[in-house]
């Protein structure tokens, strides 16, 4: 293991919430996985001007562009496992995201939403 997949691995958990990166260790090693976890999350994800939460909120912001309610129940989910989102800003979330990304887009926030309260408390159990 190098010291910039360690780094990357360490990210990953602080992103998506502790004992994360199993789901990393369960892939088999690939250019694209080496990418992803030594650049996206130790350069990347590591960098300082930026908390962990504004990165999120930017990311959650473009998947919800893309419509991509799977890949932002992995974003979402992160987030209340780190108690980085209420409720409350969930909603506000919709609300906003409605304006912005149209009403298909915001459906799957919303499906979004739903399926990382549900994968959150499965992890948590797990835990």
């Amino acid at each position: 293991m190098t010291d910039k997949w360690a780094k990357g691995v360490e990210v990953f958990d602080a992103v998506y919430g502790k004992g994360s990166a199993k789901m990393v260790a369960s892939v088999p090693r690939s250019p694209y996985l080496t990418e992803t976890v030594e650049h996206l999350f130790g350069d990347i994800w590591a960098t300082s001007a930026l908390s962990i939460r504004d990165k999120r909120l930017m990311v959650i912001g473009a998947t919800t562009m893309l419509g991509r309610a799977d890949l932002l129940e992995i974003q979402i989910a992160g987030a209340i496992l780190n108690g980085e989102i209420t409720d409350e800003q969930f909603e506000e979330m919709k609300l906003l995201m409605l304006f912005y990304a149209g009403a298909g887009n915001t459906t799957a926030l919303s499906q979004g939403i739903d399926m990382a309260r549900k994968r959150a408390a499965t992890l948590r159990e797990e835990d």
